[in-house]
């Protein structure tokens, strides 16, 4: 009986450090937060090709005027056309909104030597960069279940503060709900769930149309398995602890496994036209923003040239 405690105890010992230290980080916040600021910063001044000086200045349509709106906005000419008053309405104020889901469960607090940061801290920097990137594009940005679109300048202020006060569980998959058909999500997790989780949450998210982008932020020892001899393996959710005799042994069979999950859920976003990609926290965060943001602006050209045609047909 008391061999069968200890792992047990083991167990519970492990799930409550992980958990811990998951929720600890609100003491690091202000670090990521600054971290998370310098990275934007970096990637505007990178930035090229953009074929707008400031937000609303691309022609997106003509509208008609609505009394109590600022007269300096009508367009005389086109006006002058028929007995109508007509706005010019730009591209970029039909704001976005884009759902940001970092994922903060506890194995994502995991971090090796040759990681820059956790994941946690990773996932973090990276989804507080894109906001304050997407809001100062002119876009909306929400957290499911956690905090409503928001077009603030200060939305990183506002998403950590609503991530410290935030009491509920912290699960590895985002919450269900129901974004509009035009709605951008995206979702950095480690994805170790069930295949059949994952595809459960896509087919909700993707139900009205929306369009979105998974990542998968892995630490460097979860890539190549670079362990060897005695070592004990722990689940930090609480679905156990695996003690590997010789573990130099288990890497061909975990590369291969790895390899088929990230193939099975690729399989399920090549089914919604949704992208996938993996992150290895070796890595800069510039280079995950740059990517993220760089899809977001191919997918919202293409959403807005497929409302055109839809108006023009």
């Amino acid at each position: 009986m008391a061999g069968a405690e200890q792992p047990q105890a083991r167990e519970t010992l492990a799930v409550r450090r992980a958990d811990g230290e998951s929720r600890t980080l609100a003491a690091s916040l202000p670090r990521l937060v600054l971290e998370a600021r310098r990275v934007a910063a970096n990637v505007i001044h990178g930035l090229h090709g953009r074929r707008r000086a400031g937000a609303g200045e691309s022609f997106w349509q003509y509208r008609r005027f609505v009394s109590g709106e600022p007269s300096q906005r009508v367009d005389w000419r086109r006006s002058a056309r028929d007995d109508h008053l007509y706005v010019r309405e730009q591209e970029w104020e039909a704001a976005h909104t884009v759902w940001l889901w970092p994922d903060r469960s506890p194995s994502m607090a995991f971090a090796s030597k040759a990681a820059r940061d956790s994941k946690l801290e990773r996932a973090l920097i990276v989804t507080f960069a894109l906001a304050e990137l997407l809001v100062a594009g002119g876009e909306r940005v929400g957290v499911p279940g956690l905090m409503t679109p928001t077009s603030s300048r200060s939305v990183i202020d506002k998403m950590a503060q609503a991530m410290l006060h935030d009491d509920a569980d912290r699960l590895s998959l985002p919450p269900s709900f129901v974004p509009s058909a035009l709605a951008e999500i995206v979702v950095l997790s480690d994805f170790w769930s069930p295949i059949e989780d994952i595809r459960t949450i896509l087919a909700g998210l993707s139900g009205s149309g929306a369009h979105g982008t998974l990542v998968q932020i892995v630490d460097p020892a979860e890539e190549s398995f670079p362990y060897s001899g005695r070592i004990e393996f722990v689940e930090p959710e609480g679905f156990g602890v695996i003690t590997a005799g010789r573990a130099e042994q288990w890497a061909g069979d975990y590369v291969a496994r790895v390899a088929l999950h990230r193939d099975q859920i690729r399989a399920e976003t090549n089914k919604l036209d949704w992208l996938f990609a993996t992150h290895t926290t070796s890595r800069s965060a510039a280079e995950l923003l740059l990517f993220l943001h760089g899809g977001m602006m191919v997918s919202k050209g293409s959403a807005r040239a497929s409302v055109k045609a839809g108006r023009s047909s």
